[in-house]
């Protein structure tokens, strides 16, 4: 995020915090420092959001090699499934976006994610499951793309629930990132203490000494 340092860890996606309270919105902050020119792209590459996917626990090891071997097989469907997701991904913070200052998002943004929840539906079914049901995708052996079905559900959910209400963006103005406030009282302002939080204490600290100076 803008402002962090510029070592390897901040900037890999096998390190990246992972700060959002929901797997969909930790996704939609893989794109960081929104408000600069030179936004940081973490989904740099279809092995970046495999690896991503392992992290929150969406895949496991095995999908990760099956879909890993596909990419190398079908390159330009490993292609066209990263653009799908940064696609997802830019129409979920718009949307989001809108819901964590309290904006009713643009129709054509509602639209779209509707088109996204009617093909995830296709690919969902209840399922027996110890001895009561539960939902499983089926993706076929060649779908590169699966992984974003179950994300748009997820955003749907969030979307039409009362935890809405819970998620705000950071409010370091050049951060943007988004999280669910979680605490008792909702009084968490930044993405993490330890970078923004920080940073914005740092910033006031020295706005007041520099006012002081000039008396």
């Amino acid at each position: 995020m803008s402002g962090k340092p510029p070592e390897a860890g901040a900037r890999n996606i096998a390190t990246m915090e992972l700060v959002g309270g929901r797997p969909v919105v930790d996704f939609v902050n893989t794109l960081s420092d929104r408000a600069l020119p030179a936004p940081l792209e973490r989904l740099a590459s279809y092995d970046e959001l495999v690896l991503w996917c392992v992290r929150e626990e969406l895949i496991d090891r095995s999908e990760q090699a099956r879909l890993r071997r596909l990419a190398v097989e079908h390159p330009r469907k490993a292609a066209a499934a990263l653009m799908a997701a940064r696609q997802l991904r830019e129409l979920l913070f718009l949307l989001f976006d809108a819901g964590a200052n309290g904006r009713v998002p643009p129709p054509a943004a509602r639209a779209e994610l509707n088109d996204w929840l009617l093909e995830a539906a296709r690919h969902r079914r209840l399922e027996p499951s110890n001895g009561g049901l539960r939902w499983l995708w089926y993706r076929g052996d060649d779908d590169l793309d699966w992984m974003l079905w179950p994300l748009a559900w997820s955003a749907a959910e969030l979307l039409g629930s009362d935890e809405l209400g819970r998620l705000k963006e950071c409010a370091q103005e050049d951060c943007r990132w988004l999280f669910l406030d979680l605490s008792k009282n909702r009084s968490r302002r930044w993405c993490t203490m330890e970078q923004c939080g920080n940073r914005a204490k740092a910033k006031r600290h020295y706005e007041r000494r520099a006012s002081s100076a000039k008396r």
